[in-house]
């Protein structure tokens, strides 16, 4: 009798004509040859080959639960019903204090639109109540939207205020904060952030300087990245948390490592995103950096990172989970706009937006509560990748987890995801750091069985 196929097992191909055998769900893979991957294929069909013998190879797959380990789990969380989340974020303000080139949110084109404090403290109060009722702790609160954040330092300043004594009214902990930010700040502010946003804050910051100032200037036309490296060394001073964003547009690519080293460099944070520019808001009609060209970079980025003990990411490239949902869209995300209305995703944050009858699912209504529009969000709720056609075969969809659903359909105009050009970036990267884990595992094979990192936070589980 055939030994019995128990993962989902994908076959990647390498330039050197042998594949990586990867079981995403058993967080275990090796580089074999052809002939181990037609033994994949066979099993697959349940027939085991005659003449060879195939016995260590069997046990190396029985090792790595692929074979004769029973079902898996696959780390699929649904939602259903009114939405009751315990974190709020809040889209501040359109206004900000840069023009940058690439900027999604086109930030400073339409006259500016900020949240009023009792918009915020509303939010605040429904996630709190939520909390309590759910006897979870604490809830959080996030500062982001389609400007800079402390454009509306009043509310910022006040509503954390306004957090803490409701959390302490409810008996609850105090509420976790976090914000994004461009990183022009005045020291007060950055004091400010230091107290009291205890969950860190992401800093926009495009590593040299010349490359950050070729696209980050400030309204009056001036460079920014004096500003935002005095923000960084205060941080790094203080020894505050933070992570930093660098946006790479196609005539910076041949710089990107050069930006990644000065970062490593100059300042202490181990958390370095690297982003291609998004052909949204301002940068739709640019070139596009969603290119080999990035990818090849990226990797020699990654390396000179290394080197310095740090180490890049990208969003949608990342092993340290297994999940159904790339972001809070697909999982009832609950962000206020200006004028106080909810949207699944922090980038369609206005009701302006080409696509806000897809991403906005509430409003306010009596009582200081909302009213939602579960339609709208049940059609989000299905974005998740068990639900996606085009990314079953894909040996990153556990990991990815389908990637940004609101990229996708700015770019494609369809509702239906189909792959972007982020895809193949996503496929490349995510085999690098399944080649990663087989070297730093001994350079035969990675496993971690037992791992628990992708179990379901909450909902059903579902076995294959």
């Amino acid at each position: 009798m055939a030994p019995e196929l128990s993962a989902e097992v994908f076959a990647i191909p390498l330039e050197s004509g042998a594949h990586i055998v990867y079981a995403p769900l058993r967080r275990a893979a090796f580089v074999a040859n052809a002939s181990a991957v037609n033994l994949m294929a066979d099993l697959q069909e349940g027939r085991l080959p005659e003449g060879a013998d195939l016995s260590p190879l069997i046990e190396l797959l029985r090792r790595l639960e692929i074979v004769d380990a029973g079902p898996e789990l696959r780390p699929v969380t649904t939602f259903d019903g009114p939405p009751s989340p315990t974190s709020v974020t809040l889209f501040l303000t359109t206004a900000c204090n840069l023009r940058c080139t690439y900027c999604y949110a086109s930030a400073g084109d339409a006259p500016a639109r900020s949240m009023r404090l009792d918009v915020a403290q509303r939010g605040i109060d429904f996630v709190a109540a939520n909390a309590a009722s759910k006897g979870v702790g604490t809830f959080d609160i996030n500062y982001h939207g389609g400007g800079e954040p402390s454009a509306n330092w009043r509310v910022m300043t006040e509503s954390l205020e306004y957090a803490r004594r409701t959390a302490e009214r409810l008996q609850l902990e105090p509420p976790r904060s976090s914000a994004a930010t461009n990183g022009v700040l005045t020291n007060e502010q950055i004091d400010w952030i230091i107290a009291n946003l205890d969950g860190g804050v992401s800093v926009s910051f495009d590593g040299l300087p010349a490359a950050h100032d070729r696209h980050r200037l400030t309204v009056l036309g001036q460079p920014s990245s004096e500003r935002v490296m005095h923000t960084l060394r205060r941080f790094d001073a203080a020894g505050y948390p933070y992570g930093v964003r660098l946006t790479v547009t196609a005539d910076l690519i041949a710089q990107l490592e050069d930006s990644v080293e000065f970062i490593c460099t100059h300042f202490g944070t181990n958390r370095i995103q690297v982003e291609p520019a998004y052909q949204l808001g301002r940068w739709r009609e640019a070139p596009s950096a969603e290119t080999d060209a990035f990818i090849a970079a990226y990797r020699r980025a990654q390396r000179r990172a290394s080197a310095r003990g740090r180490q890049i990411f990208f969003s949608a490239a990342r092993m340290g989970q297994l999940s159904n949902h790339f972001c809070g869209v697909t999982q009832d995300t609950f962000a206020l706009s200006p004028d106080g209305n909810v949207s699944a995703c922090y980038e369609v944050f206005s009701e302006d937006n080409r696509w806000s009858n897809v991403f906005f699912y509430g409003r306010p209504s009596s009582e200081g509560r909302y009213q939602f529009d579960l339609r709208t969000l049940d059609h989000l709720r299905r974005q998740a990748v068990e639900n996606r056609e085009y990314c079953q075969g894909c040996f990153a969809k556990w990991t990815c987890s389908g990637d940004c659903y609101h990229k996708a359909i700015d770019v494609t105009g369809s509702l239906e995801f189909a792959g972007t050009d982020r895809c193949h970036i996503t496929r490349e990267l995510t085999k690098d750091l399944i080649l990663e884990r087989i070297a730093g595992a001994g350079g035969v094979f990675w496993h971690e069985p037992g791992d628990d990192s992708g179990a379901p936070a909450r909902g059903k589980e579902v076995l294959l």
